[in-house]
């Protein structure tokens, strides 16, 4: 009998428990850099469009899979898959969706963890008399190992391991009492740090405390619109990239976390608000904190170049420093907002990607709770310690890219293909609507079937083949050449192979060549983990056949 005796404790828990996993640091770090990279205001176009029919789609598609699972006792993808369509390779297919929160968490938790040692460091006024090179140079020795500016030994791994504990401890006490209740304090937390500093980011004005810009600037920036860009592929492409970033969709925790509840519950308007409420975090205090104080205090050249680093060349190399213009312990106040709300977007991420492990080894292999979140809490350290240790290797940049980018568009699609076409549409649709507390407008049994599957498919290829410099003009007029971006290019290392062939500096071939190896490394390290998941899904497969379950 399954030690997987689980349960949520509210409707309310569920849903802030939902939109914790939705809601990460790609809401105030990823999505206002994406925006102004693709058009300013004109991003947000394709980003709802790709909302509507993509990311609420998939939301009930996957609530849907999970309950129907949860149904025969299953709390994992691999299982809940094999429940939709007995052919064997379905569940391992289902696979990506344990495999996926393992690889991620591996350096989600390392970026957590940055978090945690920046609010100890914005108390301690670290920060303080620095100026902006001098809190990016901060960053650089921490990723390092570097305990000169730091000065505890190791920081970066201390505050990883602290992170780690603390995230299995919680995995550990189960859903209603610690994912649930995590939940609870941390959303509500979340939206009241980030109001504070969308206030201060709606504020600044020139002449004060070193402002060189009024808010207007900066808000002005992010958001005029630039309908040139409207029209190209690759906008459409980032904006439905940023919409996997956002929901979580396409990883397998959305399935677990909806396993959890009972056969007539709503899942309808449960997935609605735990979406929405994501787009209000993302939207209106994602993006009123980086840009507008950024340029406010450095002007638009300035940002424009540190945009190009993306969210982290600003959230963490430079608003530190702009706090510190607001005096001492205004400073030390928004240091702690900020990257107290970064670490509870990231922790009610993190715990769901624990979920769907710990459901697999409890239901297939009646492992105690305690027992598989701390399995759990071992494995992520080991195939973390890598992104930590060689973070300048590009192993950070590979797990993300891999696990955190590309498997979870390809998930997607394959599970929208199991559930609308194999599963089959009139089936799927009366488990979405079933116990709804809504009424799920008609349209989307079309969209469901067509157009998610249909946008999936174009993201997938569009990754696969994209154009050198986003140029689909020239590319669809045949003159295509793939650009370093795309899935093909990465896998061939042809960015890394022309800077060392490029290379004189001994040096720097040096760091290239080991940038090559641990690229490598780290790839096939993620394929055998996934090998090694996909052999204990066949192990419970064949216990499930002895013990006469299938």
């Amino acid at each position: 009998m399954s030690a997987n005796k689980e349960s949520w404790g509210s409707r309310v828990g569920l849903i802030l428990a939902m939109a914790g996993n939705a809601v990460g640091l790609g809401n105030f770090l990823r999505f206002p850099v994406q925006a102004v990279q693709n058009g300013g205001g004109a991003f947000i176009i394709p980003y709802l469009v790709c909302f509507l029919v993509m990311g609420i789609p998939l939301l009930w598609i996957e609530w849907s899979m999970g309950r129907f699972g949860g149904k025969f006792g299953h709390h994992s993808t691999p299982f809940i898959l094999d429940t939709m369509d007995k052919r064997r390779f379905w569940k391992y297919i289902g696979v990506f969706g344990v495999w996926t929160n393992i690889a991620v968490a591996a350096y989600y938790c390392y970026l957590e963890s940055w978090t945690l040692s920046y609010m100890m460091h914005s108390i301690l006024g670290s920060f303080n008399g620095l100026d902006q090179n001098g809190v990016a140079e901060f960053f650089n020795h921490y990723v390092d190992l570097d305990t000169s500016t730091t000065g505890i030994p190791y920081e970066p791994i201390v505050f990883f391991v602290i992170c780690l504990l603390l995230n299995t401890w919680i995995l550990s006490k189960g859903l209603a009492a610690g994912v649930e209740r995590v939940a609870k304090i941390g959303m509500p937390l979340l939206i009241l740090f980030g109001a504070f500093l969308a206030y201060k980011g709606f504020t600044v004005t020139a002449g004060e405390q070193g402002a060189i810009n009024d808010s207007s600037v900066g808000l002005n920036f992010l958001w005029t619109p630039n309908y040139d860009q409207l029209w190209s592929p690759s906008v459409w492409l980032a904006a439905a990239g940023q919409i996997f970033f956002t929901l979580s969709v396409g990883m397998g925790t959305v399935h677990c976390y909806a396993s959890y509840v009972r056969s007539k519950d709503d899942i309808a308007l449960n997935a609605m608000s735990a979406g929405w409420m994501n787009e209000f975090v993302e939207v209106v205090l994602g993006g009123a904190i980086i840009i507008p104080i950024s340029i406010g205090y450095l002007g638009i050249d300035r940002v424009t170049e540190l945009v190009q680093l993306g969210g982290l060349g600003l959230g963490f190399k430079t608003l530190p420093y702009l706090f510190a213009q607001w005096g001492p312990a205004l400073s030390a106040i928004a240091g702690v907002m900020w990257f107290g709300l970064l670490f509870f977007a990231g922790i009610t991420s993190s715990l769901a990607m624990g979920t769907p492990w710990m459901g697999f080894l409890q239901d297939e292999f009646n492992w105690r709770r305690k027992s598989a979140a701390w399995s759990f809490g071992l494995i992520v350290f080991l195939l973390g310690m890598p992104t930590v240790l060689f973070f300048n290797y590009g192993v950070f940049d590979e797990y993300d890219y891999w696990a955190g980018t590309v498997s979870l568009v390809v998930f997607a699609l394959l599970e929208s293909i199991l559930f609308a076409w194999v599963f089959g549409m009139d089936k799927g649709w009366r488990e979405i609507t079933s116990g709804a507390d809504i009424k799920v407008p008609g349209i989307y049994k079309f969209i469901i079937k067509y157009v998610t599957p249909l946008l999936l498919l174009w993201v997938f290829v569009g990754s696969l083949v994209t154009p050198k410099g986003g140029d689909w003009g020239a590319a669809l007029s045949g003159n295509w050449v793939l650009d370093d971006s795309s899935i093909i290019k990465k896998l061939m290392n042809s960015s890394l192979k022309q800077q060392l062939a490029a290379a004189t500096d001994p040096a720097q071939i040096a760091q290239l060549e080991d940038t090559l190896f641990f690229v490598n490394a780290s790839r096939i390290l993620l394929a055998a983990v996934f090998v090694g998941i996909a052999l204990l899904v066949y192990v419970a497969y064949k216990k499930r056949v002895r013990e006469g379950k299938i």
